[in-house]
């Protein structure tokens, strides 16, 4: 078998990935008909996929987040809503993940009339149904926006919707000048009523960012959090020789960090692929994992991630599984339900593969 055929047919765990960073071009095409939407740069579903790739490719994140304003135009209905979720569960099938928490912001799919609380039903909808179809586990995660003034609305609606789908609350958006600190009631309200919590801190700003979202805001994992490696000293080899006090603190706390390589590339969070510092973490044992975080924009999947990861970082078949693990210890589904996908889906279907390599070898 091929490595990415391995990977692949594993079964993976994806925690940060953006319903409305992983549409299908076609999807897009045919909504944007449907609803009369007649802004696309393109109704070639290739070259709309490079538009979207080429747009995200520029090292910038402002920049990147421009190609949001075409998905999101056209997730303005109900049944848009519920066909993208339905869609991304089938195309987790495919890509071999059993269980994905996704995440979106409400607030940009109420333009054309809907509220809130429709457009989370529809999108529970959508994955329900994909579930039932494809037996992918799920959780969404609703994501309240950093420069808007909304986030405490939208964090009492993650709780309102807790027993129906939605596992929980997100700061997302540009890091510079939006610090998280300035939606401290939503975050209390959320710890308040004993929910989850995990923001994009570290990505596009320092450590500093990390720090208020663990210590002045309670998160619960951190998305992305390149930047933690600012309060690490190196040694002249490259490998971390000591850790700063947030530094260790994380890594005392297992507190989770969503990793996602392809696109830190294209939001300028690093400058290449070779130089993340994912593999130093995950050696310093960080509880990490591999995430997608844009599956359209930045041209990826789980398996491509790991993929890169195995190329660039020598992980192993075994690290794979450990990582894996990782993410499903992190998910925000209750404790049970990861234990069951632990050693009901995850380990039984590493050791499968394993005794499959066998016999090939044999």
């Amino acid at each position: 078998m091929d490595r990415i055929d391995i990977i692949k047919e594993v079964p993976k765990v994806l925690l940060h990935d953006h319903l409305d960073g992983g549409l299908r071009a076609n999807t897009i095409i045919e909504l944007a008909r449907e609803q009369n939407y007649n802004k696309l740069p393109t109704e070639d579903p290739a070259e709309l996929e490079q538009w979207f790739q080429k747009g995200a490719n520029k090292g910038n994140l402002v920049e990147y987040l421009e190609g949001f304003t075409h998905t999101c135009g056209v997730m303005q209905t109900k049944d848009a809503l519920e066909r993208v979720a339905y869609e991304m569960i089938e195309d987790m099938y495919n890509d071999g993940v059993c269980y994905i928490e996704t995440r979106f912001a409400p607030v940009f799919h109420v333009a054309n009339g809907l509220y809130y609380e429709d457009v989370i039903n529809s999108v529970l909808d959508g994955l329900q149904r994909g579930k039932n179809d494809f037996g992918v586990g799920y959780g969404l995660i609703l994501c309240g926006m950093r420069n808007m003034e909304n986030t405490l609305e939208i964090a009492e609606l993650a709780v309102n919707f807790r027993n129906r789908g939605v596992v929980g609350f997100d700061l997302a958006g540009e890091e510079g000048g939006y610090p998280p600190k300035n939606h401290l009631e939503a975050f209390n309200f959320i710890q308040r009523n004993n929910f989850n919590i995990t923001i994009h801190a570290g990505e596009a700003f320092g450590k500093e960012s990390i720090w208020q979202a663990i210590q002045f805001c309670g998160s619960h994992r951190i998305g992305h959090a390149t930047r933690l490696t600012e309060d690490m000293t190196f040694d002249k080899e490259g490998q971390i020789a000591g850790l700063g006090e947030l530094a260790q603190y994380v890594l005392d706390k297992r507190i989770p960090l969503e990793i996602c390589l392809v696109s830190n590339v294209h939001t300028g969070a690093i400058d290449k692929l070779e130089n993340h510092p994912f593999i130093k973490l995950y050696k310093e044992k960080y509880r990490v994992f591999l995430n997608t975080d844009n599956r359209l924009m930045s041209d990826t999947s789980l398996t491509y991630e790991y993929l890169t990861a195995t190329e660039l970082f020598d992980i192993t078949f075994d690290d794979i599984e450990k990582l894996n693990l990782n993410a499903m210890k992190s998910a925000f589904a209750p404790y049970k339900e990861r234990l069951y996908y632990i050693y009901e889906v995850i380990k039984p279907g590493y050791a499968k593969m394993r005794e499959k390599l066998l016999s090939l070898k044999v």
